[in-house]
């Protein structure tokens, strides 16, 4: 039997104004994906002001609340607090499909037609960048295997460039990454999920949380997700120079790192009112 342990997540974001506003439709991200490794066992979301909430399956079946606010408001308050079971699960490279575990391969028929969205490149200008700067790990025709070479893009991203936290809205895209030599746990995470597509990958953009040492709370986190024949979709995150294990919780996935966003909506009111944020997350083992 697989050993499992028992996380809580409280994710608290509020939004202040300098006065009330109107509140348009919000989406809501932050029930954890479940499967046979996650299983929600408590789940409780607290807002202000009141709103209706509905929730919903999207593309991706990733567990949306829509919220709707009647009231004008100066703060906006969203607050998950969800009890999590997580199950470890098996070394990735002792699952690859035999045919798949040298690069480079092809994915079955009916795996091709399924992962065309997750193979075409969400910015198609900067193959050029990627393919220099991929070079160095391989070169056209080599025959290598490939969790290795998964492995070394994940390391040389984490080696490469600086840790950067950016509290601005949206990604860099991957040739500003590489020129600029730095970058948040979202642009290494559309970085590593462009280069694995520039190779012919299936990979998807993936946000969620994670739990830190101890003492530490926890944080939203970003990573990519690369689909393996055998192993099915596995994460990496170059961020930490790791594999997704049992301390990253995923909660939404996403061909486009904007489809991922943990809370997206509207206002209205004055263009000044806006007069700021805070986030704050714990990832806590019980």
């Amino acid at each position: 039997m697989l050993p499992t342990k028992r996380i809580r997540i409280i994710h608290h974001t509020e939004y202040r104004y300098h006065q009330p506003v109107k509140f348009g439709p919000h989406r809501a991200l932050m029930r954890p994906r479940e499967g046979h490794d996650v299983r929600i066992v408590r789940s409780d979301i607290q807002l202000t002001p009141a709103a209706d909430v509905r929730w919903l399956l999207d593309v991706e079946s990733n567990s949306v609340a829509v919220l709707t606010f009647s009231q004008p408001a100066d703060k906006l308050s969203v607050t998950a607090e969800i009890d999590v079971d997580l199950t470890y699960d098996q070394p990735i490279e002792c699952l690859i499909d035999p045919g798949a575990k040298q690069f480079p391969f092809q994915y079955a028929p009916d795996e091709q037609v399924e992962l065309v969205p997750y193979r075409l490149p969400s910015y198609p200008y900067d193959g050029p960048a990627l393919r220099d700067w991929l070079f160095q790990l391989h070169s056209p025709g080599q025959l290598i295997d490939t969790f290795e070479l998964l492995n070394r893009l994940n390391t040389h991203i984490f080696e490469s460039l600086t840790y950067n936290v950016r509290h601005d809205a949206g990604v860099q895209l991957p040739h500003e990454t590489l020129a600029l030599g730095s970058g948040s746990c979202r642009d290494y995470a559309v970085l590593m999920m462009e280069a694995a597509r520039y190779w012919g990958f299936g990979a998807r953009f993936v946000t969620g949380y994670i739990q830190m040492a101890e003492g530490q709370h926890g944080a939203t986190h970003a990573w990519t997700e690369i689909y393996l024949p055998g192993a099915g979709w596995r994460g990496f995150d170059p961020t930490n120079n790791k594999l997704v294990g049992a301390e990253h919780i995923s909660v939404a996935v996403a061909r486009e790192q904007q489809q991922a966003a943990p809370l997206s909506g509207s206002w209205e009111g004055p263009g000044n009112a806006f007069a700021g944020m805070n986030v704050s997350v714990q990832v806590i083992e019980l």
